[in-house]
Protein backbone atom coordinates (compact mmCIF):
# COMPACT_ATOMS: atom_id res chain seq x y z
CA UNK A 1 0.00 0.00 0.00
CA UNK A 2 1.58 3.46 -1.31
CA UNK A 3 2.23 5.65 2.75
CA UNK A 4 0.41 8.65 2.62
CA UNK A 5 0.91 11.49 5.47
CA UNK A 6 -0.90 12.80 8.08
CA UNK A 7 -3.53 14.58 5.84
CA UNK A 8 -4.13 11.44 3.66
CA UNK A 9 -2.37 12.36 0.75
CA UNK A 10 0.48 10.11 -0.75
CA UNK A 11 3.94 11.06 -0.10
CA UNK A 12 5.97 11.42 -2.45
CA UNK A 13 9.04 8.50 -3.09
CA UNK A 14 12.72 9.66 -2.35
CA UNK A 15 14.29 11.98 -4.59
CA UNK A 16 16.34 9.24 -6.53
CA UNK A 17 13.74 7.10 -7.48
CA UNK A 18 11.38 9.38 -9.78
CA UNK A 19 11.61 9.94 -13.34
CA UNK A 20 10.79 13.86 -14.15
CA UNK A 21 10.37 15.63 -17.41
CA UNK A 22 8.97 18.93 -18.30
CA UNK A 23 5.31 18.13 -17.90
CA UNK A 24 6.50 16.86 -14.17
CA UNK A 25 8.31 20.28 -13.57
CA UNK A 26 4.65 22.14 -14.22
CA UNK A 27 2.82 19.67 -12.54
CA UNK A 28 4.71 20.83 -9.43
CA UNK A 29 4.21 24.18 -10.27
CA UNK A 30 0.94 24.16 -10.05
CA UNK A 31 1.11 21.97 -6.56
CA UNK A 32 2.97 25.13 -5.08
CA UNK A 33 0.69 27.33 -6.36
CA UNK A 34 -2.80 26.04 -5.38
CA UNK A 35 -3.76 25.50 -1.61
CA UNK A 36 -6.47 23.25 -0.26
CA UNK A 37 -8.04 22.36 -3.64
CA UNK A 38 -9.90 19.64 -3.89
CA UNK A 39 -6.79 16.90 -4.19
CA UNK A 40 -8.50 13.91 -6.30
CA UNK A 41 -9.61 16.04 -8.56
CA UNK A 42 -6.46 17.71 -8.83
CA UNK A 43 -4.02 14.47 -9.27
CA UNK A 44 -6.91 13.29 -11.58
CA UNK A 45 -6.14 16.44 -13.99
CA UNK A 46 -2.34 15.91 -13.49
CA UNK A 47 -2.69 12.46 -15.24
CA UNK A 48 -4.65 13.58 -17.83
CA UNK A 49 -2.23 16.33 -18.74
CA UNK A 50 0.58 13.91 -18.56
CA UNK A 51 -1.93 11.55 -20.90
CA UNK A 52 -2.29 14.53 -23.23
CA UNK A 53 1.25 15.54 -23.76
CA UNK A 54 2.07 11.56 -23.73
CA UNK A 55 5.65 10.35 -22.49
CA UNK A 56 8.49 11.83 -19.91
CA UNK A 57 11.88 13.40 -20.85
CA UNK A 58 13.85 12.29 -17.98
CA UNK A 59 15.69 15.39 -16.88
CA UNK A 60 18.05 13.99 -14.21
CA UNK A 61 19.65 17.08 -13.65
CA UNK A 62 16.44 18.93 -11.83
CA UNK A 63 15.65 15.33 -10.02
CA UNK A 64 16.10 16.84 -6.21
CA UNK A 65 14.74 20.14 -5.98
CA UNK A 66 11.49 19.18 -8.31
CA UNK A 67 10.62 15.57 -6.03
CA UNK A 68 11.66 18.14 -2.69
CA UNK A 69 8.85 21.36 -3.94
CA UNK A 70 5.96 17.85 -4.12
CA UNK A 71 7.17 16.66 -1.15
CA UNK A 72 7.12 19.80 0.27
CA UNK A 73 3.57 20.53 -0.52
CA UNK A 74 1.99 17.70 0.55
CA UNK A 75 3.65 16.79 3.64
CA UNK A 76 2.85 20.63 4.69
CA UNK A 77 0.18 22.07 2.78
CA UNK A 78 2.00 24.43 2.04
CA UNK A 79 -0.08 28.13 0.73
CA UNK A 80 1.06 29.24 -2.02
CA UNK A 81 2.81 32.15 -2.53
CA UNK A 82 1.13 33.53 -5.68
CA UNK A 83 -1.58 33.24 -7.80
CA UNK A 84 -0.44 33.67 -11.22
CA UNK A 85 1.94 31.32 -13.80
CA UNK A 86 4.52 33.75 -14.76
CA UNK A 87 6.36 34.34 -11.27
CA UNK A 88 6.37 30.37 -10.72
CA UNK A 89 7.97 30.37 -14.01
CA UNK A 90 10.29 32.77 -13.18
CA UNK A 91 11.46 31.52 -10.39
CA UNK A 92 12.08 28.02 -10.93
CA UNK A 93 14.32 29.81 -13.69
CA UNK A 94 16.65 30.97 -11.00
CA UNK A 95 16.86 27.12 -10.61
CA UNK A 96 17.21 25.51 -13.89
CA UNK A 97 19.67 25.79 -16.67
CA UNK A 98 18.71 27.67 -19.52
CA UNK A 99 18.48 25.32 -21.78
CA UNK A 100 16.00 22.94 -19.73
CA UNK A 101 14.04 26.62 -18.89
CA UNK A 102 13.10 26.07 -23.01
CA UNK A 103 12.16 22.51 -23.20
CA UNK A 104 9.50 23.17 -20.45
CA UNK A 105 8.29 26.24 -21.91
CA UNK A 106 7.09 24.38 -24.51
CA UNK A 107 4.32 22.58 -22.63
CA UNK A 108 2.69 25.84 -21.11
CA UNK A 109 -0.26 26.23 -23.62
CA UNK A 110 -0.71 22.26 -22.01
CA UNK A 111 -0.89 24.25 -18.43
CA UNK A 112 -2.88 26.59 -19.42
CA UNK A 113 -5.26 24.13 -20.46
CA UNK A 114 -4.91 22.44 -16.91
CA UNK A 115 -5.36 25.53 -14.49
CA UNK A 116 -8.69 25.81 -16.79
CA UNK A 117 -10.18 22.51 -16.52
CA UNK A 118 -8.95 22.92 -12.54
CA UNK A 119 -10.84 26.23 -12.27
CA UNK A 120 -14.18 24.86 -13.69
CA UNK A 121 -14.07 21.85 -11.55
CA UNK A 122 -12.98 23.65 -8.24
CA UNK A 123 -17.02 24.53 -7.43
CA UNK A 124 -18.42 21.70 -7.47
CA UNK A 125 -17.42 18.30 -5.05
CA UNK A 126 -14.89 18.83 -2.44
CA UNK A 127 -12.98 22.26 -0.96
CA UNK A 128 -12.99 25.05 -3.44
CA UNK A 129 -9.61 26.03 -4.57
CA UNK A 130 -7.61 28.62 -1.93
CA UNK A 131 -5.30 30.90 -3.98
CA UNK A 132 -3.27 32.62 -1.19
CA UNK A 133 -1.78 36.41 -1.25
CA UNK A 134 1.62 36.74 -2.39
CA UNK A 135 4.38 36.77 -0.55
CA UNK A 136 4.61 39.39 2.59
CA UNK A 137 0.74 39.47 2.30
CA UNK A 138 -1.53 38.25 4.25
CA UNK A 139 -4.70 37.35 3.43
CA UNK A 140 -6.44 40.65 4.45
CA UNK A 141 -4.10 42.91 2.48
CA UNK A 142 -2.20 43.44 5.01
CA UNK A 143 2.27 42.78 5.31
CA UNK A 144 3.33 39.81 6.84
CA UNK A 145 6.29 38.22 8.23
CA UNK A 146 6.80 34.73 9.26
CA UNK A 147 8.51 33.18 12.42
CA UNK A 148 9.09 29.98 12.56
CA UNK A 149 8.75 28.49 15.79
CA UNK A 150 10.99 25.08 16.35
CA UNK A 151 9.81 23.11 18.90
CA UNK A 152 9.00 19.79 20.50
CA UNK A 153 5.04 19.03 21.33
CA UNK A 154 6.26 15.29 21.60
CA UNK A 155 8.46 12.68 22.33
CA UNK A 156 10.76 12.63 26.06
CA UNK A 157 11.06 16.56 25.60
CA UNK A 158 7.56 17.29 24.60
CA UNK A 159 6.57 18.95 27.87
CA UNK A 160 9.28 21.46 27.94
CA UNK A 161 8.90 22.11 23.93
CA UNK A 162 5.11 23.48 24.96
CA UNK A 163 6.33 25.66 27.96
CA UNK A 164 8.55 27.42 25.50
CA UNK A 165 6.23 27.98 23.08
CA UNK A 166 3.74 29.40 25.27
CA UNK A 167 6.34 32.23 25.65
CA UNK A 168 6.54 33.04 22.31
CA UNK A 169 2.69 32.72 22.46
CA UNK A 170 2.54 35.12 24.98
CA UNK A 171 4.93 37.66 23.39
CA UNK A 172 2.99 37.30 20.24
CA UNK A 173 -0.28 37.87 22.23
CA UNK A 174 1.41 41.31 23.53
CA UNK A 175 3.29 42.22 19.91
CA UNK A 176 1.78 41.02 17.12
CA UNK A 177 2.84 43.19 14.75
CA UNK A 178 6.62 44.69 13.69
CA UNK A 179 7.72 48.10 12.40
CA UNK A 180 9.75 47.59 8.95
CA UNK A 181 10.99 50.67 7.60
CA UNK A 182 7.91 52.77 8.43
CA UNK A 183 5.61 49.98 7.58
CA UNK A 184 3.51 47.60 9.80
CA UNK A 185 3.81 44.09 9.11
CA UNK A 186 1.87 41.56 11.02
CA UNK A 187 3.97 39.08 12.62
CA UNK A 188 2.80 35.16 11.78
CA UNK A 189 4.02 32.38 13.88
CA UNK A 190 4.36 28.87 12.06
CA UNK A 191 5.06 26.10 14.24
CA UNK A 192 5.82 22.45 13.87
CA UNK A 193 7.02 19.65 15.81
CA UNK A 194 10.32 17.98 16.08
CA UNK A 195 9.49 15.17 18.15
CA UNK A 196 12.26 16.06 20.47
CA UNK A 197 14.04 13.40 18.02
CA UNK A 198 17.66 14.22 16.04
CA UNK A 199 15.90 11.92 13.20
CA UNK A 200 12.93 14.21 12.56
CA UNK A 201 15.01 17.16 13.35
CA UNK A 202 15.65 17.99 9.90
CA UNK A 203 12.15 17.09 8.07
CA UNK A 204 10.65 19.68 10.74
CA UNK A 205 13.06 22.26 9.75
CA UNK A 206 12.48 21.98 6.16
CA UNK A 207 9.01 22.46 6.84
CA UNK A 208 9.32 25.78 8.33
CA UNK A 209 11.58 26.70 5.54
CA UNK A 210 8.30 25.89 3.25
CA UNK A 211 6.26 27.84 4.95
CA UNK A 212 8.47 31.24 3.87
CA UNK A 213 9.78 32.14 7.52
CA UNK A 214 12.12 34.84 7.87
CA UNK A 215 13.85 33.32 10.92
CA UNK A 216 13.30 30.58 13.33
CA UNK A 217 13.11 30.63 17.58
CA UNK A 218 14.11 27.31 19.38
CA UNK A 219 14.21 24.78 19.89
CA UNK A 220 14.30 23.05 23.18
CA UNK A 221 17.00 20.60 23.79
CA UNK A 222 20.40 20.73 22.05
CA UNK A 223 20.12 17.93 20.08
CA UNK A 224 17.72 18.76 17.70
CA UNK A 225 19.24 22.01 17.21
CA UNK A 226 22.48 20.70 16.19
CA UNK A 227 20.66 18.11 13.82
CA UNK A 228 18.66 20.55 12.28
CA UNK A 229 21.60 22.91 11.73
CA UNK A 230 22.62 22.03 8.57
CA UNK A 231 19.03 22.49 7.27
CA UNK A 232 18.51 26.03 8.43
CA UNK A 233 22.02 27.20 7.28
CA UNK A 234 21.39 25.96 3.63
CA UNK A 235 18.23 28.08 3.47
CA UNK A 236 20.27 31.22 4.80
CA UNK A 237 17.51 31.07 7.79
CA UNK A 238 18.95 32.37 11.40
CA UNK A 239 17.85 30.35 15.02
CA UNK A 240 17.67 32.04 17.77
CA UNK A 241 17.73 29.11 20.68
CA UNK A 242 16.23 30.37 24.23
CA UNK A 243 17.65 27.29 25.99
CA UNK A 244 19.94 25.20 24.32
CA UNK A 245 23.23 24.97 26.09
CA UNK A 246 25.67 22.98 24.50
CA UNK A 247 28.12 24.41 22.62
CA UNK A 248 27.84 22.81 19.24
CA UNK A 249 24.58 24.52 18.70
CA UNK A 250 26.74 27.46 17.91
CA UNK A 251 29.70 26.44 17.25
CA UNK A 252 31.39 26.55 13.56
CA UNK A 253 28.40 28.49 12.67
CA UNK A 254 27.10 32.14 11.85
CA UNK A 255 23.22 31.29 11.84
CA UNK A 256 22.87 29.77 15.40
CA UNK A 257 22.75 32.11 18.50
CA UNK A 258 21.30 30.83 22.23
CA UNK A 259 20.47 33.52 24.71
CA UNK A 260 21.39 31.34 27.76
CA UNK A 261 24.29 30.11 29.28
CA UNK A 262 26.62 27.16 28.05
CA UNK A 263 26.96 23.82 29.60
CA UNK A 264 30.59 24.08 30.63
CA UNK A 265 29.57 26.66 32.43
CA UNK A 266 26.88 25.24 34.07
CA UNK A 267 28.86 21.84 34.85
CA UNK A 268 31.34 23.63 36.47
CA UNK A 269 28.61 25.73 38.42
CA UNK A 270 26.97 22.48 39.90
CA UNK A 271 30.16 20.79 41.19
CA UNK A 272 31.15 23.78 43.39
CA UNK A 273 28.04 23.86 44.35
CA UNK A 274 28.14 20.27 45.40
CA UNK A 275 31.53 20.74 46.52
CA UNK A 276 30.60 23.72 48.85
CA UNK A 277 26.80 22.68 49.66
CA UNK A 278 27.15 19.21 50.42
CA UNK A 279 31.12 18.49 51.14
CA UNK A 280 30.52 16.26 48.30
CA UNK A 281 33.44 13.98 47.53
CA UNK A 282 31.62 11.33 45.47
CA UNK A 283 29.28 11.83 42.67
CA UNK A 284 27.36 9.00 40.53
CA UNK A 285 26.06 10.70 37.40
CA UNK A 286 23.90 9.54 34.99
CA UNK A 287 23.22 10.37 31.55
CA UNK A 288 21.03 9.19 28.41
CA UNK A 289 23.48 7.82 26.03
CA UNK A 290 23.24 9.62 22.42
CA UNK A 291 21.49 12.58 23.71
CA UNK A 292 24.36 15.49 22.86
CA UNK A 293 22.80 17.83 25.89
CA UNK A 294 22.65 14.90 28.67
CA UNK A 295 26.10 13.40 27.96
CA UNK A 296 27.64 16.60 27.42
CA UNK A 297 26.40 18.38 30.65
CA UNK A 298 27.59 15.44 32.15
CA UNK A 299 30.86 15.19 30.65
CA UNK A 300 31.00 18.97 31.85
CA UNK A 301 29.89 18.33 35.43
CA UNK A 302 32.17 15.29 35.37
CA UNK A 303 35.55 17.01 34.55
CA UNK A 304 35.08 20.07 36.88
CA UNK A 305 34.07 17.83 39.47
CA UNK A 306 37.01 15.94 39.57
CA UNK A 307 39.08 18.93 39.08
CA UNK A 308 37.89 20.24 42.13
CA UNK A 309 39.20 16.78 43.83
CA UNK A 310 36.24 14.43 43.74
CA UNK A 311 35.73 10.83 42.13
CA UNK A 312 33.11 10.25 39.56
CA UNK A 313 30.84 6.81 39.19
CA UNK A 314 29.52 7.36 35.17
CA UNK A 315 26.93 5.31 33.78
CA UNK A 316 24.11 6.17 30.80
CA UNK A 317 21.10 4.39 30.26
CA UNK A 318 19.60 3.70 26.38
CA UNK A 319 16.89 5.37 24.78
CA UNK A 320 13.29 3.88 26.38
CA UNK A 321 14.66 3.39 29.51
CA UNK A 322 11.84 3.54 32.42
CA UNK A 323 13.12 1.60 35.03
CA UNK A 324 16.15 3.92 36.73
CA UNK A 325 16.13 1.42 39.69
CA UNK A 326 19.40 -0.71 38.49
CA UNK A 327 21.34 3.04 38.14
CA UNK A 328 19.94 4.15 41.58
CA UNK A 329 21.33 0.79 43.40
CA UNK A 330 24.67 1.67 41.64
CA UNK A 331 24.85 4.34 43.26
CA UNK A 332 23.98 3.59 46.57
CA UNK A 333 26.87 0.73 46.44
CA UNK A 334 29.24 3.53 45.19
CA UNK A 335 28.69 5.21 48.28
CA UNK A 336 27.97 8.32 46.54
CA UNK A 337 27.34 11.45 47.91
CA UNK A 338 25.24 13.22 45.04
CA UNK A 339 23.46 12.03 42.10
CA UNK A 340 23.41 14.05 39.09
CA UNK A 341 21.40 13.04 36.01
CA UNK A 342 20.90 15.59 33.61
CA UNK A 343 17.93 14.00 31.53
CA UNK A 344 14.29 15.07 29.95
CA UNK A 345 11.66 15.83 32.31
CA UNK A 346 9.88 12.20 31.35
CA UNK A 347 13.31 10.62 32.58
CA UNK A 348 13.64 12.99 35.51
CA UNK A 349 9.99 12.16 36.61
CA UNK A 350 10.58 8.94 36.93
CA UNK A 351 14.23 8.81 38.30
CA UNK A 352 12.50 11.09 41.13
CA UNK A 353 9.63 8.41 41.81
CA UNK A 354 12.02 5.48 41.87
CA UNK A 355 14.76 7.45 43.86
CA UNK A 356 12.06 7.52 46.75
CA UNK A 357 10.97 4.41 46.73
CA UNK A 358 14.30 2.48 46.90
CA UNK A 359 14.90 5.72 49.85
CA UNK A 360 17.55 7.48 48.73
CA UNK A 361 18.62 10.20 50.89
CA UNK A 362 21.58 11.78 49.20
CA UNK A 363 21.37 15.05 47.20
CA UNK A 364 19.57 14.75 43.88
CA UNK A 365 21.28 17.20 41.03
CA UNK A 366 20.07 18.34 37.83
CA UNK A 367 20.32 21.25 34.72
CA UNK A 368 17.99 23.39 33.52
CA UNK A 369 16.26 20.72 31.77
CA UNK A 370 14.92 19.51 35.35
CA UNK A 371 13.19 23.47 35.85
CA UNK A 372 9.69 21.79 35.38
CA UNK A 373 6.43 21.64 36.82
CA UNK A 374 6.43 17.98 35.54
CA UNK A 375 9.49 17.92 38.41
CA UNK A 376 7.73 19.93 40.74
CA UNK A 377 4.45 17.43 41.00
CA UNK A 378 6.52 14.30 40.86
CA UNK A 379 8.72 15.21 43.74
CA UNK A 380 5.58 16.32 45.90
CA UNK A 381 5.23 14.21 48.72
CA UNK A 382 7.96 12.16 48.03
CA UNK A 383 11.24 12.69 50.46
CA UNK A 384 13.80 13.30 48.24
CA UNK A 385 16.07 16.38 48.18
CA UNK A 386 16.49 18.00 44.77
CA UNK A 387 18.27 20.67 43.57
CA UNK A 388 18.63 22.28 40.00
CA UNK A 389 20.52 25.16 37.94
CA UNK A 390 18.26 27.12 35.54
CA UNK A 391 17.97 30.55 33.57
CA UNK A 392 14.87 32.36 35.81
CA UNK A 393 12.75 32.02 39.16
CA UNK A 394 9.09 33.25 39.18
CA UNK A 395 9.09 36.21 41.04
CA UNK A 396 12.22 37.92 39.31
CA UNK A 397 9.97 40.24 36.91
CA UNK A 398 6.60 40.48 38.87
CA UNK A 399 4.96 42.26 35.48
CA UNK A 400 6.34 39.59 33.37
CA UNK A 401 4.90 36.84 35.69
CA UNK A 402 1.64 38.17 36.47
CA UNK A 403 0.86 38.81 32.76
CA UNK A 404 1.73 35.09 32.13
CA UNK A 405 -0.07 33.83 34.65
CA UNK A 406 -3.19 35.78 33.42
CA UNK A 407 -2.69 35.09 29.65
CA UNK A 408 -2.48 31.30 30.90
CA UNK A 409 -5.28 31.01 33.15
CA UNK A 410 -7.57 33.17 30.61
CA UNK A 411 -6.82 30.42 27.94
CA UNK A 412 -7.62 26.38 29.31
CA UNK A 413 -5.58 24.75 26.33
CA UNK A 414 -2.63 27.50 26.96
CA UNK A 415 -2.93 26.43 30.75
CA UNK A 416 -2.97 22.93 29.63
CA UNK A 417 0.20 23.03 27.81
CA UNK A 418 2.00 24.23 31.12
CA UNK A 419 1.10 20.87 32.10
CA UNK A 420 -2.33 21.87 34.19
CA UNK A 421 -1.34 25.20 36.30
CA UNK A 422 0.41 28.65 36.43
CA UNK A 423 3.73 27.79 37.80
CA UNK A 424 6.43 29.54 35.51
CA UNK A 425 9.45 27.44 34.36
CA UNK A 426 12.53 29.56 32.86
CA UNK A 427 11.90 28.13 29.93
CA UNK A 428 8.78 30.56 29.24
CA UNK A 429 10.31 33.88 29.65
CA UNK A 430 13.60 32.99 28.52
CA UNK A 431 11.54 32.09 25.25
CA UNK A 432 9.30 35.58 25.84
CA UNK A 433 12.94 36.93 25.42
CA UNK A 434 14.04 34.87 22.20
CA UNK A 435 10.35 36.55 20.43
CA UNK A 436 11.96 40.25 21.17
CA UNK A 437 14.86 39.45 20.32
CA UNK A 438 13.71 38.24 17.11
CA UNK A 439 11.49 41.69 16.25
CA UNK A 440 14.63 44.13 17.41
CA UNK A 441 16.55 41.93 14.97
CA UNK A 442 13.82 42.25 12.18
CA UNK A 443 13.60 46.06 13.40
CA UNK A 444 17.13 46.89 12.82
CA UNK A 445 17.29 44.56 9.14
CA UNK A 446 14.68 46.71 7.98
CA UNK A 447 13.50 43.74 5.89
CA UNK A 448 11.76 40.61 5.96
CA UNK A 449 14.83 38.93 4.21
CA UNK A 450 16.39 36.43 6.29
CA UNK A 451 20.01 37.36 5.33
CA UNK A 452 19.60 40.88 6.34
CA UNK A 453 17.60 39.51 9.65
CA UNK A 454 20.63 36.89 10.44
CA UNK A 455 23.18 40.15 10.23
CA UNK A 456 21.09 41.95 12.43
CA UNK A 457 20.83 39.65 15.34
CA UNK A 458 24.93 39.80 15.79
CA UNK A 459 24.33 43.52 16.71
CA UNK A 460 20.99 43.01 18.98
CA UNK A 461 20.72 45.14 22.73
CA UNK A 462 18.17 44.50 24.48
CA UNK A 463 16.92 44.24 28.03
CA UNK A 464 14.34 41.36 28.56
CA UNK A 465 12.74 39.65 31.51
CA UNK A 466 15.44 37.63 31.88
CA UNK A 467 18.58 40.29 31.90
CA UNK A 468 20.47 42.04 29.40
CA UNK A 469 21.02 39.86 26.07
CA UNK A 470 23.58 40.63 23.71
CA UNK A 471 26.12 38.73 21.73
CA UNK A 472 29.90 37.30 21.05
CA UNK A 473 31.94 36.50 18.27
CA UNK A 474 30.21 32.95 18.23
CA UNK A 475 26.33 33.53 18.87
CA UNK A 476 26.30 33.15 22.70
CA UNK A 477 24.62 34.97 24.88
CA UNK A 478 26.70 37.11 27.68
CA UNK A 479 25.66 35.57 30.66
CA UNK A 480 27.58 34.67 33.57
CA UNK A 481 25.51 32.99 36.13
CA UNK A 482 22.88 30.84 37.18
CA UNK A 483 19.77 30.57 39.40
CA UNK A 484 19.97 27.40 41.99
CA UNK A 485 16.63 26.46 42.96
CA UNK A 486 15.63 23.51 45.54
CA UNK A 487 12.52 21.73 44.96
CA UNK A 488 9.80 22.32 47.48
CA UNK A 489 8.39 18.71 48.27
CA UNK A 490 5.44 19.89 51.07
CA UNK A 491 4.21 22.44 48.30
CA UNK A 492 5.23 21.37 44.86
CA UNK A 493 6.97 24.14 43.82
CA UNK A 494 10.39 25.69 43.65
CA UNK A 495 12.35 28.06 46.11
CA UNK A 496 14.86 30.55 45.27
CA UNK A 497 18.41 29.07 46.70
CA UNK A 498 21.15 31.38 44.98
CA UNK A 499 22.69 33.11 41.90
CA UNK A 500 26.24 31.67 41.60
CA UNK A 501 28.97 32.23 39.04
CA UNK A 502 31.99 30.16 38.68
CA UNK A 503 34.53 30.25 41.27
Amino acid sequence: MRRKSSDGFPVIPPFSVLPVSPVDLLCLVLLRQISRSSMPMFFALLKNLLTYLGGKIKMKFMLDILTKLAYNYIQYQRRAKTSSLCPALINLGDIMEEKAMKRVLTVIPALSLALALLASCSGTGGDSTDISAPAGTAASGGKVIKIGIFEPASGDNGAAGKQETLGYEYAHSITPTVEINGETYNVELEIVDNESSTDKAATAASALISKGVSVVLGSYGSAVCIASSQVFADANIACIAPTSTNPQVTLGNSHYFRLCFLDPFQGTVLANFAMEQFQAKNAYVLAKLGDDYSVGLATYFREAFEELGGTCIYETFPEGTSDYNSYIVNAKNAGADIFFSPTSTEAAALIIEQAAAQGWDKPILAGDTWDSNVITTAATGKDITLYITTFYQEGGNPEFDAGFKSWLNANPDKLASNNGNDQISAISPMAFDAYYTALEAIKAAGSTDSVAINDAIWNVRYEGVTGHIEFDEIGDAKRSDAVIKKANTEMGSWEYVTTQTVR
